[in-house]
């Protein structure tokens, strides 16, 4: 197992978070041409709540977010829209931890519900999201987010999943 699940609230237990975290995370991996077997991942399956705590003792938002994340290493790229750094590899008898991941029930199904997704699919895309973030990639200059974004793009369609930035 990549994902290591530690759920704060039971209703994630309903939706499958377990199968759902697995095969985003390796979809994830996969496409970045890193073996999953290398890699852990924790992801703490929560409230809002929770992760609004989380928001504020982090990143100074005392507000409710659907997912966050904690990277192991800063692999971010200086220059806009370049390919982060490689995260170093472990092996499959000890494997290299990626970071931490939070991500909220309430919000998450807030959003898939105001946007006609299912809950499934939109938390698929929010893990992925979450681990790409753990491995360097971000949204907050122009070429970096469209880098990010054709990464989920593209592996959310592997995984039969509709394009979330696409509007219909």
């Amino acid at each position: 197992m990549i994902t290591d699940i530690i759920s704060e609230d039971d209703r994630w237990r309903g939706l499958g978070l377990d199968a759902l975290a697995e095969t985003a995370a390796r979809a994830a991996l996969n496409h970045l041409n890193l073996d999953p077997g290398q890699y852990d991942i924790a992801v703490l399956a929560c409230d809002d709540a929770r992760i609004a705590t989380l928001n504020a003792d982090f990143r100074g938002k005392p507000t409710p977010t659907n997912v966050l994340s904690w990277p192991a290493w800063d692999l971010s790229a200086e220059v806009e829209g370049a390919a982060p750094d490689d995260a170093p590899p472990g092996s499959e008898a000890d494997p290299e931890s990626l970071g931490d991941i939070a991500i909220s029930w309430d919000t998450c199904a807030r959003e898939a519900a105001e946007s006609g997704k299912s809950m499934p699919d939109h938390v698929s895309h929010l893990i992925v999201h979450g681990i790409l973030h753990l491995l360097g990639y971000d949204h907050v200059r122009d070429g970096d987010a469209t880098l990010m974004e054709g990464h989920e793009t593209a592996i959310l369609g592997k995984m039969g999943i509709d394009d979330p930035y696409r509007d219909d």
